[in-house]
């Protein structure tokens, strides 16, 4: 239970992330058929001392011209763009294009989703989640 949640929570990642194979939709380009959209690699999973609350950090590689699908997450994410760039898109904010050395903030609860270009991206993203909660969950 707890991979898929962590699986979920990239897919978003990426949200912006991001962490998504079952967050929805896959703009694969041809090339990137062959492969997944997005692969996750999980880092940490740890408590935070005297809450309910446990962090989550992962990377997430996308490939390109996918979109993650819009999502939210219990908690605040945020995130780190180590490669590539994508666009992220937060329900009431204009769009943010967010390049290799950009960090990004989702308030808890806010429905996102995020867009790679041409050259995709791998970014680093950190969810505080409130335990027993699903990282992220789709927004049909």
């Amino acid at each position: 239970m707890h991979e898929l949640r962590y699986t979920l929570a990239l897919c978003a990642a990426l949200s912006c992330f991001a962490w998504t194979g079952p967050l929805g939709a896959q703009e694969k380009p041809a090339a990137a058929t062959d492969q997944q959209p997005i692969k996750r690699t999980p880092l940490q999973r740890f408590d935070v001392p005297g809450t309910a609350y446990e962090t989550v950090i992962g990377i997430a590689e996308i490939a390109p011209n996918v979109s993650v699908g819009r999502h939210t997450h219990p908690g605040p994410e945020s995130g780190y763009i180590i490669e590539g760039s994508f666009e992220l898109l937060i329900d009431g904010e204009p769009p943010r294009h967010l390049a290799a050395g950009q960090s990004y903030q989702v308030p808890p609860a806010k429905v996102h989703d995020a867009r790679t270009g041409p050259a995709g991206a791998k970014v680093i993203a950190t969810y505080v989640v409130e335990k027993g909660k699903p990282i992220a969950s789709p927004i049909e």
